[in-house]
C-alpha cells in the first residue's frame, strides 16, 4: 500500500533521472489535461509532501496522489517494455534518457507554479520533510483533544505521510489503544519521533519492516494479522472497523492486552 515512504522513494527516483534536463514528451491520459503540453520545460526538482508527488517545471506542477493502486515507474529508453497495462497509463512524461509512467494514479493535475499550494497547502507536517516540525504537529493534533488517536493520526491535515499500515504498527509499538483519545496519549512528542524514525529507515529500503526483520510474514506486529497471536504476549490480534463517519471506516488491528486502554 503506497503510503509516505513509497512516494517519497518514488519522488527521489524521479528526481534522479528527471531534475535538470528538458522535457521531450508530456501525455497526460486525463481528460482535464489531454490537451497540455510541457514539451521544452525544464525540470526543477521532484518532491514529496506526505503521500502527494510533485513534479516542478519552471512554470507547472505535475501533482499526483497514488491512492491504493497508483504507482509510477521509470523506464530506460529507447524501447521500455511497460510492466503494466497501457489502458492503466495516466501520464507519460520523456525526457532523453528516461520515461516516466504513471499508472492507475488516483489524481493527477497540471497546476501553474503559483497554484501549488491550492494542492498541498492543507497539509500538515512532512514526516519526511528536511524540517519536520513535531511541535506543530502535536499542536494540530491537539486541537481536537477528544478524537481517537487512530484517527488523527491518519488525517493527513495533522501530520502528513502515515497511512493505515504505519498507524496500526505504531500504535501498537508505543502500547496505545487505537481509540484513546488524542489527550490521554502519555507521550505525543515520542510516538512522533518514533513514527519519524520508522518512515525514516522504511523509506531508504524496498522492503517495509516494522519488526527489524524483513522476512516474508515477519515484517509486521499488527496489520493484517487478525487472530494471530500477538508476537509480544500470545493474545489473538483483534481487527474492527474504525472512522469518524459509516462511509469512512478504516481497518483497524490491536492487541487486546498489550492496547488495553
Amino acid at each position: 500500500m503506497p503510503e509516505g515512504d513509497t512516494v517519497w522513494r518514488t519522488a527521489h527516483h524521479l528526481h534522479a533521472a528527471f531534475a535538470g534536463t528538458e522535457l521531450t514528451v508530456t501525455d497526460f491520459r486525463v481528460p482535464a489535461y489531454a490537451t497540455v503540453d510541457l514539451r521544452g520545460q525544464r525540470v526543477e526538482d521532484v518532491v514529496s509532501r506526505g503521500k502527494h508527488l510533485l513534479l516542478r517545471t519552471p512554470d507547472y506542477v505535475v501533482h499526483s496522489h497514488l491512492k491504493m493502486e497508483g504507482a509510477w515507474h521509470l523506464y530506460r529508453l529507447p524501447r521500455p517494455r511497460w510492466r503494466r497495462p497501457a489502458h492503466s497509463a495516466r501520464a507519460v512524461l520523456e525526457n532523453a534518457d528516461w520515461q516516466a509512467v504513471g499508472f492507475s494514479l488516483g489524481l493527477l493535475e497540471v497546476l501553474p507554479r503559483e497554484r501549488e499550494l491550492d494542492a498541498i497547502g492543507h497539509l500538515g507536517p512532512d514526516l519526511l520533510g528536511e524540517r519536520f516540525d513535531v511541535t506543530a504537529a502535536v499542536e494540530r493534533l491537539g486541537r481536537d483533544p477528544l478524537r481517537p488517536v487512530f484517527l488523527a493520526l491518519l488525517d493527513q491535515r495533522n501530520l502528513a505521510g502515515l497511512g493505515n499500515e504505519y498507524v496500526n504498527e505504531l500504535l501498537f509499538m508505543r502500547r496505545v489503544a487505537p481509540t484513546c483519545p488524542v489527550d490521554e496519549v502519555d507521550d505525543l512528542t515520542g510516538l512522533l519521533a518514533l513514527a519519524q524514525r520508522v518512515i525514516g529507515a522504511n523509506a531508504r529500503r524496498v522492503e517495509r519492516s516494522f519488526t527489524g526483520s524483513t522476512r516474508n510474514g515477519e515484517e509486521r506486529w499488527v496489520y493484517r494479522r487478525a487472530g494471530l497471536p500477538c508476537r509480544r504476549c500470545g493474545t489473538p490480534i483483534a481487527e474492527g472497523d474504525y472512522g469518524d463517519a459509516p462511509t469512512r471506516e478504516r481497518i483497524c488491528f490491536w492487541c487486546p492486552r498489550c492496547q488495553a486502554t
